[in-house]
């Protein structure tokens, strides 16, 4: 097989293991029905429509995560701007997170410009941060983050990081749905649920 055929994949779950992510969703408890995240987003837009809307942004979805918030949440949006990806994990699949790892970088100049950052969750909040350290070490004028989640706790990367734009509150809990995943599984699903247990 030729090299540029030869992707490092992740390692996805075994179809053995199918029924324990189907268990996964059955007991789940259900934290936010789908209207109420639809509620949420609609007005997080308002409020980056009331103060974005003449700052010429560059929107930034963090993959994989922040894909369905942002699809979402675009949609909101009644001004001109640029929507890119970028993408940077801790977890890889898995349900704590590591290093940091870049699997994309940003393609769009964002460079004397502001840029709005959308992910899923700000949980310990260390990829987000160094997402938006890299954004204003790279020349954005401004950074602005967007997240659907904030997860409730006190063990946050920094102090002062909050999210400018909030969703919804979260308790402490493993949780997935909107593009959040359980092992790379339930981003689809249609809710926010948490794993029983964990």
């Amino acid at each position: 097989m030729p090299a540029f055929l030869q992707l490092p994949y992740l390692e996805s779950v075994m179809s053995a293991d199918l029924e324990h992510i189907r268990q996964i969703m059955r007991e789940a408890d259900c934290l936010y029905t789908e209207a109420e995240v639809d509620t949420a987003i609609a007005r997080v837009g308002a409020q980056i429509n009331a103060e974005l809307a003449d700052r010429n942004p560059v929107v930034f979805c963090v993959m994989n995560g922040g894909l369905i918030f942002s699809g979402k949440l675009l949609t909101h949006l009644n001004f001109p701007l640029e929507a890119s990806y970028l993408h940077a994990t801790r977890y890889r699949n898995e349900t704590t997170g590591g290093d940091l790892f870049w699997k994309a970088k940003p393609e769009v100049s964002f460079i004397d410009r502001d840029v709005l950052i959308i992910d899923d969750i700000l949980d310990e909040g260390h990829t987000l941060g160094a997402i938006i350290d890299f954004c204003k070490h790279a020349g954005a004028r401004a950074v602005h983050t967007a997240v659907l989640i904030d997860k409730d706790h006190d063990r946050k990367a920094r102090p002062d990081l909050k999210a400018d734009y909030v969703g919804l509150p979260c308790i402490d809990r493993y949780i997935f749905g909107f593009g959040m995943d359980y092992k790379g599984y339930w981003r689809n699903a249609a809710g926010i649920y948490a794993v029983k247990g964990m």
